[in-house]
């Protein structure tokens, strides 16, 4: 795999992406971080990570000290999946195969978070269905798209609308897999409600057609993302919780920038995690897609957003903020966005395929192209084995 073509690289070693910054109880030396990447290399049945590869993954990505990880995206528990290679951590084994991927990073002197990630509509209903699990959403039959619609119909596990009981289940979820986390070794968590997953399907009124508490107003679609977080907050404090959001995301048949009152509805939610920092209560940080990728699965530039930004989020929140998307590429614009002493900035795709792109960030080097096929693939292969720069060199790149 070459070098990227066309690619000018910019040295960020003077710039303030290289000034150091405590997140959360991590004293972290650089502010590039690497953000939840799917890999589908967990085994089935079980969803246990993968016993020979990921540690070397994520050990491989953690060599340069004061690094901060996070983790690809990992269910709580069984309903919150409907894909059977991701990891999970509710589980006993799930825990053993983590806490020795913690170890490795921080053997590293580096620190990893973990996503927790539960579907919802994004789910396989058939997959769901052979579990015996539900297909949930925030709401009855509002399809995703017309396929999910006829699996979901074909395997008589149509798209269902949480109860209040069933919200109040997957909170007692989110704090299980939160307190696994812990005590596997993990720093803190990171709660995703972004990329049109459940969290999302209940903010963004494409998908939530409630009338009760949790419906209807943004006051009210907002509720279950914000009782997730109190919860998880006062089982492991907020200095070890972090959360993703995508306001301009369309991936899952979001609104994205469609919708008029978008940035008044994340305005209102980071406004109330805003409130609770100001009681004490602060999050470590508040991770956010940028408009320059609606739908990680565009090539970059593709379906790019230009009607709004996220700058709007730094009026309200006054904690940091984690930016991705489609910034490895741009060194120009990381430069200028890490001139707010409250910004990090989290490398995708490219983090995949360059182990070291601290260092290449920092010093202006080229990045080693990435091979979207094996991004999913149930191989080592795009997985573990790019090169650092040095050994590109060496391979005669």
């Amino acid at each position: 795999m070459p070098f990227v073509k066309d690619f000018s690289p910019i040295p960020l070693g003077d710039t303030n992406l290289f000034k150091p910054i405590k997140v959360g109880n991590n004293e972290l030396l650089h502010r590039v971080v690497m953000p939840p990447l799917t890999r589908m290399r967990a085994t089935h049945p079980g969803n246990v990570p993968n016993k020979d590869w990921a540690a070397e993954y994520y050990d491989q990505r953690s060599k340069r000290a004061g690094t901060m990880l996070i983790t690809e995206g990992t269910f709580p528990s069984a309903q919150s999946g409907g894909y059977d290679n991701p990891p999970g951590i509710w589980s006993k084994e799930q825990c053993e195969q983590w806490e020795k991927i913690f170890r490795k990073v921080h053997d590293n002197k580096s620190f990893i978070w973990v996503q927790l990630w539960v579907l919802g509509r994004q789910a396989y209903p058939d997959t769901l269905a052979r579990d015996g699990l539900r297909y949930d959403s925030a709401s009855d039959a509002v399809y995703m798209d017309a396929e999910q619609e006829e699996k979901a119909n074909k395997a008589n596990n149509p798209q269902h609308g949480i109860t209040k009981d069933e919200i109040k289940q997957y909170i007692a979820d989110y704090v299980h897999a939160a307190k696994n986390s812990i005590e596997a070794g993990a720093d803190g968590v990171e709660i995703h409600a972004a990329n049109g997953y459940l969290l999302n399907q209940f903010l963004d009124p494409i998908s939530n057609k409630r009338t009760d508490g949790y419906g209807g107003s943004i006051e009210n679609r907002a509720r279950f993302t914000l009782e997730v977080v109190d919860a998880v907050v006062e089982a492991i404090g907020a200095d070890k919780v972090g959360i993703r959001f995508s306001p301009y995301g369309t991936f899952g048949t979001m609104s994205g920038g469609a919708e008029p009152l978008i940035v008044a509805q994340y305005a209102y939610v980071l406004g109330e995690l805003e409130r609770r920092a100001t009681q004490g209560s602060r999050l470590s940080y508040v991770h956010l897609v940028e408009p320059r990728v609606t739908n990680p699965f565009f090539t970059e530039g593709q379906g790019e957003y230009e009607g709004g930004s996220n700058d709007f989020a730094y009026s309200v929140w006054k904690g940091l903020i984690i930016r991705a998307g489609n910034l490895a590429l741009h060194p120009d614009v990381v430069a200028d966005m890490v001139d707010n002493d409250r910004t990090l900035i989290a490398y995708g795709r490219y983090f995949i395929a360059n182990p070291d792109i601290v260092e290449r960030a920092e010093k202006g080097l080229p990045l080693n192209s990435y091979d979207r096929d094996t991004f999913y693939a149930m191989t080592d292969k795009g997985y573990i084995d790019y090169p650092t720069y040095g050994e590109a060199v060496k391979l005669g790149w």
